[in-house]
């Protein structure tokens, strides 16, 4: 599985996020690829991720991918991003 995270220059509040990710997927026992990147990047990056997390500014930015696009409020909160994994992945 592939997950890119996503913010508007790739190396800040991406790599927290990408941070914040792994600890969820680590609690749930999934295996996942997790990539930050900037808004560029992820144009290219979704087209063979199967989710992507980013905030509600930069999403519709992403223009057509076949990943599930998922909002995040709050890049730091892990209870708002383990909710949303959660309902994405089905865990």
């Amino acid at each position: 599985m592939k997950i890119v995270a996503v913010c508007g220059m790739g190396i800040g509040t991406s790599v927290i996020l990408k941070m914040n990710i792994e600890k969820v997927l680590e609690r749930f026992d999934v295996d996942a690829q997790v990539e930050a990147a900037d808004i560029s990047t992820a144009r290219g990056a979704a087209q063979t991720a199967d989710l992507v997390l980013t905030s509600a500014e930069l999403a519709p930015q992403l223009g057509e991918v076949p990943a599930d696009v998922v909002v995040v409020d709050n890049f730091v909160d892990e209870q708002e991003i383990e909710d949303k994994l959660v309902d994405a992945l089905d865990l």
